[in-house]
């Protein structure tokens, strides 16, 4: 059996475009976020909508309030990490 195996290098992987860049730095701000209260008593997580400030976007849902607000932080962090590396991976050690 002959398995195929490509690799990449990160010049060829897309890359984000000023847009998404816009909406991961606005992702990041938690005062862009909001818990909403539904009606079946789960808290829902929202972020303001770029282009219109009246419009929430909702992401999670969740069962309580301290679960809901620790959604909104991981999502947060993990936008940071993703803004981190917008210029390529980190060089984290080099060998001579």
């Amino acid at each position: 059996m002959t398995f195929y195996y490509e690799t990449n290098s990160w010049t060829s992987q897309p890359q984000p475009d000023d847009n998404q860049i816009k909406l991961w730095n606005h992702i990041t701000d938690k005062a862009n976020w909001r818990i909403v209260q539904l009606p079946n008593g789960y808290y829902q997580t929202e972020y303001q909508d770029l282009r219109n400030e009246e419009t929430w976007k909702d992401v999670t849902r969740r069962e309580t309030m301290e679960a809901a607000e620790t959604s909104i932080d991981k999502t947060i962090e993990h936008y940071k990490k993703k803004l981190e590396f917008i210029n390529g991976p980190k060089v984290v050690k080099t060998f001579k």
